[in-house]
């Protein structure tokens, strides 16, 4: 399992970078291995906003589908269309391909993020129920 520096991590498994104010979303390598093989995702709109804890996206795997929640408030700017003809990325690059970018209304938010030590540590325990 591999787990990046300079990223946040939500509880939910979701990783976020941010570049010049807008926050990458995608999910962590914890949670594409745990899904297996990925075969669809539905993005969300461009423009809606959102709040922290807001479902906005589905992943579909062959094992199951799984909510997408977004780890901080504001607004969509931005989906990775390539998802929707390979899903297959989010498997073998899941730190490289987003799923949607937001500019956010309250970049506090980032601050109640886990960074990638802490993030180890909740997957190790989640791990082990």
């Amino acid at each position: 399992m591999e787990i990046l520096k300079g990223l946040k991590y939500s509880k939910t498994h979701e990783w976020v970078k941010v570049d010049e104010g807008v926050a990458y979303v995608g999910i962590s390598d914890f949670a594409q291995e745990s899904l297996g093989d990925i075969v669809y995702v539905e993005l969300p709109t461009v423009d809606s906003e959102v709040s922290k804890g807001d479902e906005v996206a589905n992943i579909e795997s062959v094992k199951a589908a799984s909510p997408i929640f977004s780890p901080l408030s504001g607004t969509i700017v931005k989906v990775n269309e390539e998802l929707e003809e390979e899903a297959e990325l989010i498997n073998h690059t899941p730190y490289d391909a987003y799923i949607f970018a937001i500019e956010m209304s309250n970049p506090s938010e980032l601050d109640e993020m886990m960074d990638a030590d802490a993030y180890e540590e909740y997957c190790e325990t989640e791990a082990s129920h």
